[in-house]
């Protein structure tokens, strides 16, 4: 279902490029108190997760997005708001995004469901009979709506949320290499490598010389300056795809939409400069489960709203926690 959106970007942020840059390098985050836990992974490696909130109150699994972490603002920011909603939330860092790198070769990846399959049947395990949610941002987005799909009618959540999904993989990697979105793509290629290097230098510490070799044997990674590149040395390689096409084909969320059966708002600004429109899906390849609210502005992970420049309003922060008890009043 298309739903009417009520964001109104800021008039001094009307360009994407505002939008998808003012939060992520202007924007101040008083970091609510967090508790760090690690999991050790069914493949012996660990996953890191961030708590906020510490009473008996529903659950919120948050995703970051490509080279993010449970410290990026968006996610800060929103753990703040949850808990001020009576939520409490959980962030995952993806592997080796918590500022350690993780034991083995692996990374992740924007079709890698494995890890949150597994956080989400510890927590489960754990507290049977809370209500929990998910949230996403970009990758985590596309991990999110992925999972959602895989796992159709087994899982047990109240409502989800995924936020600047780049739904088709191929054409997000395509548009990243024209214009002022080659700006993004080469601080982004340029994080990436350096969380190769240093998950490398890691490996080599822990005496893990088979896991090294790994790295060792996707050769010199100086020279790639496009995601069709990187994801087809290093993402492929690592993860048992044929090629850079064989990843995004299998791990595009957009064709699992269909299977959806939570109660699912999936966010999107038209003017996303990592994507094209034509990644936003037609109603007809939606679950009866999932609204899709399109905006003409916002950017990416942006959706910054309000009068005064003094004074951002920072509108997924209220989107995200009116659909949350929207959907948990059902």
């Amino acid at each position: 279902m298309l739903i009417k959106t009520t964001f109104k970007p800021a008039w001094w942020l009307k360009n994407p490029h505002l939008q998808t840059l003012y939060p992520a390098l202007l924007r101040k985050t008083a970091a609510p108190a967090l508790r760090r836990e690690r999991l050790i992974t069914p493949d012996g490696d660990f996953i890191d997760i961030d708590w906020c909130g510490e009473d008996d109150n529903p659950l919120v699994i948050l995703l970051h997005g490509l080279t993010g972490s449970s410290q990026s603002v968006y996610i800060k920011g929103l753990q703040a708001k949850l808990l001020q909603q009576n939520f409490r939330s959980v962030a995952l860092n993806f592997r080796g995004c918590s500022g350690e790198s993780n034991h083995s070769a692996r990374c992740y990846h924007s079709g890698d469901t494995q890890d949150i399959q597994f956080l989400y049947q510890v927590l489960r395990q754990r507290e049977p009979k809370m209500p929990f949610a998910a949230i996403g941002f970009s990758l985590g987005g596309n991990v999110l709506l992925k999972w959602l799909g895989e796992q159709g009618e087994n899982l047990d959540l109240f409502a989800a949320v995924a936020v600047s999904v780049p739904l088709v993989l191929s054409t997000c990697a395509t548009k990243l290499d024209y214009g002022f979105s080659k700006i993004y793509r080469a601080n982004l290629l340029k994080e990436l490598k350096v969380y190769i290097a240093d998950k490398h230098q890691h490996l080599h510490a822990l005496g893990h010389q088979h896991e090294a070799r790994k790295i060792e044997n996707l050769g010199d990674l100086s020279k790639i300056n496009s995601f069709w590149e990187y994801d087809e040395r290093v993402v492929a390689k690592l993860h048992g795809f044929q090629s850079a096409h064989d990843y995004y084909h299998r791990s595009s969320s957009r064709q699992f939409l269909k299977n959806i059966a939570v109660p699912t708002l999936i966010i999107q600004a038209v003017d996303d400069p990592f994507m094209t429109a034509e990644v936003i899906p037609k109603v007809d390849e939606l679950s009866s489960h999932v609204q899709l609210e399109v905006t003409q502005g916002g950017g990416h992970v942006g959706f910054v709203g309000g009068k005064n420049p003094f004074k951002p309003f920072y509108w997924l922060e209220t989107r995200i926690p009116e659909f949350l008890l929207q959907a948990k009043v059902k």
